[in-house]
């Protein structure tokens, strides 16, 4: 069970963000998480949004580079040391992460973590075996 990730690329330079935010909240889509990358002359933008069709289709016809990615989208305890439980879980299975990104969800008690994994399949049957709250794209309209 993975989510759709919409990854922007942005130059680094004043105003842009703000035009690649206006241009996906202007149609009505929903941001739920966001993340942004730091690099040299572009900067990355991952979004989990409530339309990722209707993003792709504005960003690209705003002048945007954009592409869409499979995450991982977890629902942890929202305490001290929730984190660091999936962590433990996925280090003992050898799981490696490419990147993780979090954010908070007044819908439920959890906290929600996105993560990007090498091998999806190994990282599902492992966090399915451990119990894990996995989301899916219907999840995301509502946190």
């Amino acid at each position: 069970m993975t989510v759709k990730q919409i990854s922007v690329f942005i130059e680094n330079n004043a105003g842009k963000l703000k035009k690649a935010i206006n241009t996906i909240s202007s149609e009505g889509i929903n941001i739920r998480a966001l993340s942004i990358a730091d690099g040299a002359e572009f900067g990355i933008l991952r979004l989990i949004l409530t339309d990722n069709d209707k993003a792709k289709d504005v960003l690209t016809k705003g002048g945007f580079i954009v592409r869409e990615t499979e995450v991982i989208v977890i629902g942890i305890p929202d305490e001290p040391n929730g984190l660091n439980t999936l962590l433990d879980v996925l280090e003992g299975e050898n799981i490696n992460l490419e990147y993780v990104y979090a954010f908070a969800n007044n819908k439920t008690d959890d906290a929600v973590v996105v993560i990007k994994v090498e091998n999806y399949d190994k990282a599902l049957k492992v966090l399915r075996n451990h119990e894990a709250k996995l989301y899916d794209e219907g999840d995301i309209e509502n946190l």
